[in-house]
């Protein structure tokens, strides 16, 4: 009987926990944003709302194709206040329009391939040597790109 009741109470208590942590919902891929600390980033709206992802490529399908995200209103450029990303190696927010992005290395983001952002030239070294990368990518050469290149990377 005690280990019915002990089991029941570490139910409850369980139970109770898991409904007051708080889940941020990426709205690309619907994966908890916290399970992947590493991998956030997020779009800051000039009506302050934030939009909080589980990773770049994520980050880039909003920021590509907003209008399949009505819940946001964004109509055009002037919507986007800030874009940031977090720097691999240091886990800190960085400017999504400065960071670089390796594409192919051993690193598999939430959904799979992603873009890696580092923060500079020599964060980018360190970081191909621990983890590979067959090609470093800037902001406006994925938006170039476009969705073609999210759409590839999320291919299985």
């Amino acid at each position: 009987m005690k280990k019915f009741l002990f089991v029941i109470f570490f139910s409850i208590v369980y139970l109770l926990a898991d409904t007051n942590s708080t889940k941020i919902l990426d709205p690309v891929y619907h994966i908890d944003v916290n399970k992947y600390p590493k991998f956030q980033a997020k779009i800051v709206l000039a009506n302050g709302k934030e939009i909080l992802f589980c990773c770049p490529k994520s980050m880039f399908n909003v920021y590509l194709r907003p209008s399949d995200y009505p819940e946001y209103h964004i109509k055009g450029e002037l919507d986007f206040k800030k874009i940031l990303v977090k720097d691999y190696l240091s886990g800190e927010w960085i400017k999504a329009e400065g960071a670089l992005y390796v594409f192919g290395s051993k690193l598999q983001g939430p959904k799979g391939d992603d873009l890696i952002p580092v923060r500079n030239r020599d964060a980018l070294n360190i970081f191909r040597l621990k983890y590979g990368g067959s090609k470093v990518l800037t902001f406006p050469e994925i938006i170039h790109k476009g969705m073609g290149l999210i759409k590839y990377l999320d291919m299985p």
